[in-house]
C-alpha cells in the first residue's frame, strides 16, 4: 500500500469515493421519498428511520475500522477461515440481535409519547430486529468488499471503507427497512 499524504495524493484517493457516494446518498433520498405515503400513514416508522441507518452505518463503521486495523497489522487474510473476519462479523451480527429491538422499543415509545397513529410495540420490534440483522449481513459483505476493494486498488482502507459503508448502509438501510415494512404489515 502507497501512501502519499499530498494534496493532490489525497485529492486523487478521495475525490472519486466522494463524488460516488454523493450520489449513493441522492439515491437514498429518492428512494426514502418514494416511501412518503407510509411514513405518514405509520408516523412510528419515521421515528424508526433515521435511527435504523444510522445504527447499521455505525455497526458497519466499527466493524470497518476493526478490519482496517488488523489488515494493518498484517493479522487479517482475505479468508473465509480467517478467525478475525469469522469473529468481527459475528460481533457485528450478535450487536444488531442485541441493539435493534431496543430501537425499536424506543422508537415505539417516543411516538406513543407524542401521539398518533403508532403501530403496535411487537410489530414495532419485529420490524426492527428483522431490518437490523438483515443490515448487518449486508454491512459485514460490505465492509468486507470495501476493505478488499481498497486493498486491490493500493488505497488505505481507513480512509476509503467508513465512508462507503455508512453512506451504502443509508441506502440500504432506508430500502431494507421498508422492503421489511412491506412483507410485515
Amino acid at each position: 500500500m502507497t501512501t502519499d499524504w499530498s494534496v493532490r495524493g489525497i485529492t486523487r484517493a478521495m475525490l472519486p469515493v466522494l463524488l460516488a457516494m454523493t450520489m449513493v446518498e441522492v439515491g437514498s433520498g429518492l428512494v426514502l421519498g418514494s416511501f412518503e405515503a407510509s411514513l405518514y400513514q405509520y408516523p412510528t416508522l419515521l421515528v424508526l428511520v433515521p435511527v435504523t441507518i444510522g445504527t447499521a452505518g455505525n455497526l458497519g463503521s466499527i466493524l470497518a475500522s476493526r478490519l482496517s486495523t488488523a489488515f494493518h497489522l498484517g493479522t487479517f487474510e482475505f479468508s473465509p477461515s480467517d478467525e478475525t473476519l469469522a469473529g468481527n462479523a459475528l460481533a457485528t451480527v450478535a450487536l444488531a440481535v442485541t441493539l435493534f429491538p431496543v430501537v425499536g422499543v424506543g422508537a415505539w415509545g417516543l411516538q406513543s409519547l407524542v401521539g398518533g397513529t403508532a403501530l403496535g410495540v411487537g410489530t414495532v420490534v419485529r420490524i426492527s430486529l428483522l431490518s437490523g440483522v438483515t443490515l448487518a449481513a449486508l454491512a459485514v459483505v460490505l465492509t468486507l468488499s470495501a476493505t478488499y476493494g481498497a486493498y486491490r486498488f493500493e488505497l488505505d482502507p481507513d480512509d476509503v471503507v467508513i465512508p462507503v459503508v455508512t453512506n451504502t448502509c443509508d441506502v440500504l438501510g432506508v430500502v431494507v427497512l421498508f422492503v421489511v415494512v412491506q412483507l410485515t404489515l
